[in-house]
């Protein structure tokens, strides 16, 4: 078995924490149901928001769907002049028997826009 990671970023429309909390649930549910995913394989989670994101913690979705066990980590990206702005990004280290190639990373909503080969639309519940 390997830990390897999972990448993916969405877009919110406005700083609430709603929008945030709605827009990080729908990019966890996306990314767990395309690489078929259990609590249990998840080894840990980063999140960072741009900086004109800080209504509250996108791990707060995470708790939420349940993953409570898992160790949760949130965090500012850099504000590099002209990045796209309003974006959650993730990255979840998980334990798991696929090889790298199998892994499927999701980008959702404006944040394809930063890699459009994993731009996916989402997986609903």
């Amino acid at each position: 078995m390997a830990c390897r990671a999972i990448r993916g970023a969405t877009t919110v429309e406005s700083n609430t924490a709603e929008d945030i909390l709605e827009a990080t649930d729908e990019l966890l549910r996306t990314v767990v149901g395309l690489n078929e995913l259990t609590p249990d394989d998840v080894v840990s989670i980063i999140f960072t928001t741009t900086t004109d994101l800080n209504a509250t913690f996108p791990a707060v979705a995470a708790r939420a769907m349940g993953l409570d066990q898992v160790p949760l980590m949130c965090s500012h990206e850099m504000a590099v002049p002209g990045s796209l702005d309003m974006v959650v990004r993730v990255m979840m280290h998980i334990n798991t028997e696929k090889p790298a190639a199998e892994i499927k990373h999701a980008y959702l909503r404006r944040a394809r826009e930063l890699r459009p080969e994993w731009g996916r639309e989402p997986v609903r519940a």
